[in-house]
């Protein structure tokens, strides 16, 4: 509910815009009159517009009232806002002719102002109003930011690498808002029938290959790219020539981004990786995905890991009843807890700190809050670690897994996913394997008598940027001068960005009916070298001469690529184009059963390659391997 103090300002703010537009309103009348007689305006005149401006200028406030123009805050004013404006007055106007007709047909036509007054009023005060509006938004996007002053008040000239819609609105955005001391100077683009004309004043100069000759005559000290997210191989050039130029190189967020309003044009940041793989923006049914979503109390796993904490900003913004952060390790829950909070969503959000190991902690839980929907991201994931400790990956992934999904069927959680992973799949590491008997234990328990909960599992690949991805090591080595060491020269891994892999996660959730298996379209295969080598350009170095690879083998668990499919299962479409569905005969229930119970006693440490040889029996494509 509003606070007393916040519907005080809220009155004084209306109060506020009342008196500035009935002032503008009353100048504009009186000076329409001016203007209609020369500035010599007879006696009788002078009287009759004092009775007319006491009616009509109230007229055009509730005009203006209706169009919504009290609503917004002043120093925000865009075409939109400049169109409601005009039709406002205008619909005003019309009446006041309409009442000048009737006067003048049948009445005495003095008791309404001339239809010139009329006419100039509408187009002064239209005028006037706008350029106030106009005013204190220049006003406010002058502004140095957190309103300070710039110590340098000199403006970086920019070149903008991309005409299109997006180089426009960056250039409308850094044009409007000076306080962001960038001013961009021209335009770069590899489309011909653009070169020479000019985009808000600034000039296309030609193609980006002329960056080096054109910089003299420009006198730019920063590029932004801004072409579109497939031209990812002319981005990349782009990188590579402004990098041999000495300048300072950034992008600006994708158009579906500017479009959605999540950002703002002039949002600009450093050029990623991910910015360079060519990934295809993602589509999603977001209906659907807001119908299973909304209202409904959700539950994260691993709420502070890299996939988990995405799941809690994607969920977040789709309006749940409420939302329980579950996560071990208090540091990454309070991070998580603090960003969600700083975004407006702290009202709706229950951080709690617990181990999916302790049952009677999350039996409690699941009590206390009844989730509708579990998404279980908790997991040890790095794969050599867990090759050593082949006991704690399957106490977590597996048996963890399994007793959690037990819990969630046991207390009528409508859905279950499973976030799964791709080296699930023929796995030859211990940590693939342990969720390949995690994704065999939520099937076998689609089977249990009684079960209402519909489970599925979601598998995809390495995701760019989480702590078990490859790219903060390669960060880490070359801001240490190297060497940039990569295992084999020939491994290839599929890369997907986090907020596209949870974007599809909730997709394919949205989907399940209970027993799937789901696999996300994670594109081509990328060599690891390759990785290395974009990483080592980014960051200004020169791979082989600057900085070193070193390849140090493959190490234990890890394949030379990952796999897709497993063997067995048999690929489904789904309605969606970037999702499958793999189903096969699932082990029944009374198997896993025993299964799990087998495996509990087999979970002693320093066992490692007893364990491995067990994991056989039960999931026969598991290839170990042998210290």
């Amino acid at each position: 509910m509003p606070t007393w103090t916040h519907q005080r300002n809220q009155l004084l703010r209306h109060l506020a815009v009342l008196i500035f537009y009935g002032g503008l309103l009353i100048f504009s009348f009186y000076l329409a009159y001016e203007l209609r007689f020369d500035f010599v305006v007879d006696e009788g005149y002078h009287l009759a517009r004092r009775a007319q401006v006491m009616w009509i200028v109230p007229v055009e406030i509730f005009f203006l009232f209706m169009f919504g123009q009290f609503r917004g805050f002043l120093s925000y004013f865009r075409l939109p806002d400049l169109i409601r404006l005009a039709t406002a007055l205008g619909a005003a106007c019309g009446l006041f002719f309409a009442i000048w007709i009737f006067f003048y047909l049948f009445h005495n036509r003095e008791t309404m102002p001339p239809g010139g007054v009329i006419l100039i009023n509408f187009l002064i005060a239209t005028i006037l109003l706008s350029a106030f509006r106009v005013g204190l938004r220049s006003y406010r996007e002058g502004k140095p930011a957190n309103g300070r002053a710039k110590t340098d008040s000199r403006q970086r000239r920019v070149a903008i690498v991309g005409a299109g819609e997006v180089g426009s609105a960056v250039a409308t955005d850094l044009l409007a808002k000076r306080g962001l001391g960038m001013k961009p100077v021209v335009f770069f683009d590899d489309n011909v029938a653009k070169h020479g004309h000019e985009i808000h004043g600034i000039r296309v100069a030609g193609p980006p290959d002329q960056l080096a000759v054109a910089r003299e005559a420009y006198d730019f000290e920063q590029i932004i790219i801004a072409l579109p997210a497939n031209a990812h191989r002319r981005m990349l050039e782009v990188v590579h020539l402004a990098k041999a130029l000495g300048l300072e190189t950034e992008i600006v967020p994708s158009m579906w981004d500017l479009a959605s309003g999540r950002v703002q044009a002039s949002q600009i940041r450093p050029v990623e990786l991910e910015d360079l793989l060519g990934r295809e923006p993602v589509s999603l049914d977001s209906e659907q995905i807001q119908g299973m979503l909304s209202d409904k109390v959700v539950l994260v796993t691993g709420a502070g890991g890299s996939i988990g904490a995405e799941l809690c900003r994607q969920i977040a913004n789709r309006l749940p009843k409420r939302l329980i952060l579950v996560d071990h390790s208090e540091v990454q829950l309070f991070q998580i807890e603090q960003e969600l909070v700083g975004l407006g969503h702290g009202p709706l959000i229950v951080p709690l700190v617990a181990t999916i190991l302790d049952q009677e902690r999350m039996r409690w839980i699941l009590q206390t809050y009844q989730p509708a929907l579990i998404f279980h991201a908790a997991a040890h994931k790095h794969v050599p670690m867990m090759e050593h400790q082949p006991v704690e990956a399957l106490k977590n992934n597996s048996v963890g897994t399994y007793e959690l999904a037990r819990l969630a069927s046991e207390h009528g959680v409508r859905k279950f996913v499973f976030i799964s992973t791709d080296k699930a799949v023929n796995p030859t590491s211990v940590m693939g394997c342990s969720k390949r008997l995690a994704e065999i234990g939520v099937q076998a328990l689609q089977q249990a008598p009684g079960n209402t909960t519909q489970f599925c599992a979601v598998r995809f690949g390495n995701v760019l940027g989480s702590s078990g991805s490859v790219i903060p090591t390669f960060k880490r080595q070359i801001a240490d001068g190297g060497p940039v060491t990569v295992t084999h020269p020939g491994v290839t891994r599929y890369f997907m960005t986090i907020p596209e892999s949870v974007g599809l996660v909730l997709q394919s959730a949205s989907q399940a009916r209970g027993g799937e298996i789901f696999v996300l379209d994670m594109g081509q295969p990328i060599k690891i070298v390759d990785v290395a080598r974009q990483l080592i350009e980014l960051s200004g170095f020169r791979p082989e001469v600057d900085i070193e690879i070193k390849y140090i083998g493959l190490r234990p668990g890890e394949k030379l690529f990952e796999e897709v499919q497993h063997r067995g299962e048999l690929f489904q479409e789904t309605t969606h184009p970037r999702i499958s569905r793999f189903v096969c005969q699932p082990a029944t229930f009374a198997q896993v059963q025993a299964w799990m119970a087998d495996l509990r006693q087999q979970l002693v440490p320093g066992q490692r390659d007893e364990i491995k040889q067990y994991l056989t029996k039960i999931v026969p494509e598991y290839t170990p391997y042998r210290e």
